[in-house]
């Protein structure tokens, strides 16, 4: 039978839940569990694939095309397991669900009630993601008190009664605040909001203390019984310089050891040698690398989490820290992007929806080629280094993507067919993993080694072909395209340094031990350079 280990936080939101549940699905696949998380998230969208990347930072995909939570991202990252459509849920996505089947008769007329009709919803998903697993971490978002988080509180209450307390743990988050002027670290948060938990029928098995400055025994004797767990089970978890220390402190703190003492789970003793070698590899960096995303949601730099951690990974092993300059794309003109860009080694021009910063990243793309700097474009990226050759080196001045222009005569990017028609903005695009045929000869079969490779991808428009001979025929190279042939993939310049542009989303493949080859190209072009 699968265990069930259920992430909740307090006080405040923001405090790491993600990265402490991704912590812990590290220890215990180290222990050699096969392990698997899902984030439950209350607002009412059906997922983030609408929302806005300032109101929720980067949308994570999928190898099955789910449009998901950036926290995702961490569990993929530190796992190192591919998650799916299952990994997921929304209140949006259970409303519309229940709805729906109301609609069509599907309750035979019954009351449709919070408890059982929502709440069973929920226990389905959880139960679903737990099949083929040993353990399951489920995160749930938002703050114990938010009122929408109650149906989820419910359910796995539910759930630890009908699977029992050995095979389910409750892990509580919350943050122990420094009071500078009494120069102490204080309880009481903690103890309300595991009151607040406790009412929900919901008693936390352990604590995990989130703080900046280590805490005294003390703090942690008085959590422990005011908050009725043993004092083994509350954990620190102060803040660390890099989140990939994480798994090696909770470890530390004994976090792992009480989680599997109370699910009565038998392993080895978990082997992170390779975990503390790839952090030691993150503090003992001897080179310094600098590069500029440039975007048009830099002012939250969650909106590119991936991105910046992807290209971190790449540092780690190549022995560089790479510091990143945020370049908003709407403040890019001709007249200030040498300065802007002045002093950077490398550029990325990352993925995005919409017209604004459009012009800003395509100068960047004319500066990059121009300049050599090594460049890495993703999604949108790749789509505005097809518009800039088409207009710098084809002569095609009004060259556009058809997303942001309706009267260019030169559509070099355009809307897919089977596109046309639709009308609703989520889940319809070209979503999750495709295959791509590398051709021989390019710096894209000399980065991956292989003939063929599967990446996800999150976008609407593509390649227009009507251009592709005539773009060959002035020195882009095209390496990637699908196995029909019908889709460009991938676009480079081999005349220059490193110059590649993706329509697919690498970042979302990269861990910190295993970085991805086209941000690592990118940083070694970087350092060379």
């Amino acid at each position: 039978m699968s265990k069930f280990i259920f992430v909740t936080g307090g006080v405040v939101s923001g405090l790491g839940k993600g990265i402490t549940a991704a912590s812990l699905g590290r220890l215990l696949k180290a222990r050699g569990l096969k392990v698997s998380a899902q984030k439950l998230d209350p607002y009412m969208n059906v997922d983030p694939g609408t929302m806005s990347p300032y109101q929720h930072g980067e949308v994570f995909v999928t190898e099955d095309g789910a449009e998901t939570d950036l926290d995702l991202g961490h569990y993929e990252r530190f796992i190192d397991e591919n998650l799916n459509k299952f990994s997921n849920l929304t209140s949006g996505k259970i409303y519309y669900e229940v709805l729906t089947k109301e609609r069509s008769g599907g309750y035979l007329g019954q009351t449709v009630q919070v408890i059982p009709h929502i709440t069973n919803v929920i226990k389905d998903f959880i139960y679903n993601s737990a099949k083929n697993t040993d353990v399951l971490i489920t995160e749930i978002g938002g703050t114990t008190g938010d009122i929408e988080i109650q149906p989820f509180l419910e359910t796995i209450r539910q759930i630890s009664l009908e699977v029992g307390r050995d095979n389910c743990v409750f892990i509580h988050l919350t943050l122990v605040p420094y009071i500078k002027s009494s120069g102490e670290h204080k309880s009481k948060p903690t103890q309300h909001s595991v009151k607040e938990l406790q009412a929900m029928g919901i008693s936390p098995d352990i604590i995990v203390a989130r703080a900046d400055e280590e805490l005294s025994a003390d703090i942690m004797a008085k959590i422990s019984l005011f908050c009725n767990v043993k004092k083994d089970c509350v954990i620190e978890n102060i803040t660390l310089p890099s989140l990939y220390e994480a798994p090696l402190m909770l470890h530390k703190n004994g976090l792992d050891k009480v989680v599997c003492r109370t699910l009565k789970l038998e392993t080895v003793a978990p082997d992170l040698t390779e975990w503390k070698e790839m952090v030691d590899h993150i503090y003992n960096s001897s080179k310094d690398v600098n590069i500029a995303i440039v975007g048009k949601y830099v002012k939250l730099h969650d909106a590119y989490l991936s991105v910046a951690e992807s290209l971190r990974h790449a540092g780690y092993m190549l022995g560089a820290k790479v510091s990143i300059s945020w370049i908003d794309s709407e403040e890019v003109t001709a007249k200030n992007i040498s300065a802007m860009l002045s002093g950077v080694d490398g550029i990325v021009v990352p993925g995005g929806f919409g017209d604004r910063g459009i012009e800003g990243k395509i100068l960047t793309c004319k500066y990059a080629r121009e300049n050599d700097i090594p460049l890495l474009g993703i999604c949108l990226g790749m789509q505005v280094a097809v518009v800039e050759f088409a207009r710098n080196v084809l002569g095609l001045a009004d060259a556009n993507s058809a997303e942001f222009s309706e009267t260019t005569q030169n559509p070099v990017i355009h809307i897919m067919q089977e596109q046309k028609t639709i009308t609703d903005k989520g889940g319809t695009m070209r979503l999750g993993s495709y295959l791509c045929s590398i051709k021989d000869g390019t710096l894209l079969k000399e980065l991956y080694g292989k003939d063929e490779i599967a990446e996800r991808h999150r976008h609407r428009y593509e390649f227009n072909n009507d251009y592709r001979e005539q773009m060959i025929s002035n020195g882009l190279v095209i390496s990637g395209v699908s196995p029909d042939k019908t889709l460009v993939e991938v676009i480079e310049i081999p005349t220059l340094s490193y110059y590649i542009a993706v329509q697919f989303h690498p970042e979302f493949k990269s861990r910190p031990n295993k970085p991805h080859p086209l941000f690592s190209g990118l940083i070694q072009a970087s350092i060379q350079k």
